[in-house]
């Protein structure tokens, strides 16, 4: 049977300590079946400033943390779900994409996922004004890749308030959320907008946030989760540095969309997001 993992961490703004932490998680981990790990957003680098970020952009395919990533996939023989990290944007230099990349166990990148929906919002913490258009490029693809859990959807943090991104994801089995939700912004609607998903795409759902309060003062939500299609809390850890999991039950799956047939019922099956540029 296979398991589905979140880590949830306090990631600062320095990629080796963080490294070190999804290490230390991962050797915690039985991998004994096939096991999907989904890192939370910026777990590279967080808690500290834009131009922080742009410095340890990586070009794509090649840099520090990408190879980590990929050894660490190898090691543990786990397919990585790598948050996101910042690479160097082909278009702009003083910008960088939210990558969110997929390894598998033989340590090979099969998919990249640029964060589409960018968090450019007023909040009532203590940052207040969010502007990540300010140094990121959204990306403008929809991404699903074919693995042992079966059909896998990329999405990140923001993404999930936007249900026409996932509409668009056809046959998907799982869907992975790295986030870095605020504690604002996740008390408020955290679970019900993951529930919301998981319950219309009938499909499982891995939530990997940050947790806690971070060196610049930034305070993330935590409460990482994983769902199953009917939208139950199969498990989640709320605050602090930590690791969940639970297996996927196939047989459940095909039940709950057998007994609600919600694909073959849906009346705008026409999504599409178009390539431009």
């Amino acid at each position: 049977m296979a398991n589905l993992v979140a880590l949830q961490m306090i990631s600062t703004p320095e990629p080796q300590q963080n490294l070190q932490q999804v290490d230390r998680l991962l050797a915690n981990l039985d991998v004994s079946e096939p096991t999907l790990v989904v890192l939370p957003e910026c777990f590279a680098c967080f808690g500290g400033s834009d131009k922080r970020q742009l410095e340890l952009a990586e070009q794509p395919g090649a840099g520090p943390i990408q190879s980590a990533l990929a050894s660490m996939a190898k090691q543990y023989g786990v397919w990585l779900v790598a948050g996101t990290m910042p690479l160097r944007s082909q278009r702009d230099p003083n910008k960088f994409t939210a990558s969110n990349l997929l390894f598998n166990p033989a340590g090979e990148q099969v998919a990249e996922y640029q964060k589409i929906h960018l968090f450019d919002v007023q909040v009532d913490d203590n940052t207040r004004s969010y502007k990540e258009s300010a140094t990121t490029e959204a990306g403008k693809n929809v991404v699903v890749v074919d693995t042992p859990f079966g059909r896998l959807g990329l999405a990140v943090c923001y993404d999930l308030r936007f249900p026409g991104l996932f509409q668009a994801m056809d046959d998907v089995d799982v869907l992975t959320l790295p986030s870095a939700f605020t504690q604002v912004t996740g008390q408020a609607h955290w679970m019900p907008l993951l529930q919301a998903r998981a319950i219309e795409k009938q499909c499982y759902m891995v939530a990997a946030n940050q947790g806690g309060e971070h060196e610049n003062g930034r305070q993330t939500y935590g409460h990482s989760v994983i769902l199953s299609p009917w939208g139950e809390v199969l498990n989640m850890i709320r605050k602090g540095e930590g690791i969940i999991q639970a297996p996927v039950d196939e047989k459940a799956l095909q039940k709950i969309r057998a007994n609600m047939p919600v694909r073959q019922h849906n009346q705008f099956r026409s999504y599409s997001i178009e390539p431009t540029g």
